[in-house]
């Protein structure tokens, strides 16, 4: 039985990064959607920052996994060819990661300017959520989880 305080076992394992960073964008960019919607677009509102820091944070936290989820594809799948399940997840995953960092830069450029918050974003955000939502049920299929 492998030790569980193992420091190497855990850095170095072929997959875990991508399964447990994943969690990270997820929730902040989900917390942030739902902050977003509970402030109705109000600039001054402390709910407004709030959704704001959560999806800066989700923005920051997509690249490394996406780098994550590459590497465990390398590593515990061993390179092999891109296609079914796994073409549709990275294809996903690529359009959840635009869409993450396209609802924090509206947000960005929003308190730049003296202008409200654009009400394009609501749809942005909630296509995220949904893009999301199918790109982790797709990799939990490819993790063996809900098979």
């Amino acid at each position: 039985m492998a030790n569980p305080f193992d420091l190497r076992a855990i850095l170095l394992a072929k997959h875990a990064q991508h399964v447990v960073l994943i969690h990270f964008p997820i929730a902040l960019f989900m917390t942030g959607v739902g902050l977003d919607l509970a402030s109705r677009g109000k600039r001054e509102s402390q709910l407004t920052a709030a959704a704001y820091w959560n999806l800066a944070f989700a923005a920051a936290t997509v690249i490394p996994t996406l780098l994550t989820g590459l590497l465990a594809w390398h590593f515990a799948l061993e390179d092999q060819k891109i296609k079914g399940l796994l073409l549709m997840h990275l294809v996903a995953a690529t359009i959840a990661a635009l869409l993450v960092i396209t609802s924090w830069w509206v947000h960005w450029r929003s308190r730049k300017t003296p202008v409200p918050l654009p009400g394009y974003r609501i749809p942005i955000e909630l296509l995220g959520v949904a893009v999301i939502g199918f790109t982790a049920h797709l990799g939990g299929f490819l993790s063996g989880i809900n098979t």
